[in-house]
């Protein structure tokens, strides 16, 4: 039987360029290449495409040839430029494993829309949505599901710090893997926070806190037919849980680990399961996302983020979550595969 072909795009412009590639490390290391012929697409911090044999660690060094998207869905994949000549390769399906702004936030998206060619993972409008996080508490109050209070920030607003209650979370509106994010426990502290939130995204968000324990649900699957991963616990030292900050994150964090599965009563281990599932449907997500909560000691689950494109690296909490509840990360690529193929898991 002939071989699906996969495009596998990482990388990408964001401040999550590093764990992209290390995502697509361990996607390579886990793809059945009985079932699927990939095609390896690496795009630079500066931008550039290129094809590539795979994510090792000269990629961007090494003289690849430039690669790009066709958005013409008679070639339905990618257009190669070696030795002067132009050509075609017709891809089945594209995987993007791409974190943060021009690849979890629809940019990507809208491209393999207009490419023709299947994908995993969420479309345009949820992608965008989910990586918005004040139109992801918004849209999600509005389906009765618990959010921290919250106020954003466009560029030229100005804040009165006596308004709010101590302490909050400052936090780029639409970035990830807690870049820009402050913990303000004073007034005074808040400017500067601020601040450091806008160099990665001119809109601001400011949450109240919330006290409880931070947990995690991996979601695979389309509208009513989801698979629920094991529920994860962030357990703190001290501080603030700061994903991807770390010098080198695979040999642990320096205030944190995830126990999976949770250490939480059965009954909040189901709550917490079918809110990610609410949350997931009320945002239109599809293929795979990481809903991300707090647990509060009287039992409420408080929705945090939605990750539509989660890490999949080695110390990633997404894989680590479903092969908890028996899916190896070799599974999850072929369900998420033929989700976007056929919308249905196999």
């Amino acid at each position: 039987m002939a071989r699906l072909k996969v495009g596998i795009i990482f990388g990408g412009r964001s401040e999550e360029h590093p764990v992209s590639v290390k995502s697509a490390r361990e996607v390579a290391r886990n793809l059945d290449l009985e079932k699927y012929e990939p095609f390896y697409v690496g795009i630079t911090k500066s931008g550039i495409w290129k094809l590539c044999d795979g994510p090792d660690t000269e990629w961007e060094t090494d003289s690849c040839p430039p690669v790009v998207l066709s958005p013409d869905s008679n070639v339905h994949g990618l257009l190669t430029l070696a030795e002067g000549r132009y050509g075609t390769i017709r891809l089945d399906v594209v995987l993007p494993v791409l974190h943060g702004t021009l690849g979890e936030d629809g940019a990507v998206q809208g491209l393999l829309e207009l490419s023709g060619i299947p994908y995993v993972g969420c479309d345009i409008q949820s992608s965008a949505l989910c990586m918005d996080k004040s139109l992801t508490y918004v849209m999600a109050r509005s389906a009765g599901i618990a959010t921290p209070d919250f106020w954003t920030l466009m560029a030229d607003d100005t804040i009165d710090t006596a308004q709010f209650t101590y302490p909050v979370f400052v936090k780029p509106a639409r970035s990830g893997s807690s870049f820009g994010v402050t913990k303000v426990s004073r007034a005074e502290e808040l400017p500067g926070a601020v601040e450091t939130a806008r160099h990665y995204d001119s809109k601001v968000l400011i949450e109240a806190a919330v006290v409880g324990s931070e947990i995690g649900c991996a979601i695979l699957g389309n509208e009513t037919d989801l698979f629920a991963g094991e529920v994860d616990r962030i357990s703190l030292s001290h501080g603030f849980f700061r994903i991807h900050q770390e010098a080198s994150p695979e040999t642990g964090s320096e205030n944190s680990t995830a126990v999976v599965p949770a250490d939480i009563p059965e009954e909040s281990r189901l709550l917490v399961q079918e809110t990610a599932k609410a949350v997931y449907r009320a945002l239109g997500c599809r293929g795979l996302s990481r809903v991300d909560m707090f647990l509060k000691e009287d039992g409420q689950v408080v929705l945090n983020e939605v990750n539509t494109l989660p890490g999949m690296t080695s110390y990633s909490r997404y894989p680590r979550m479903m092969a908890a509840a028996g899916l190896p990360l070799s599974e999850v690529i072929d369900r998420t595969v033929s989700l976007a193929l056929t919308g249905k898991i196999r």
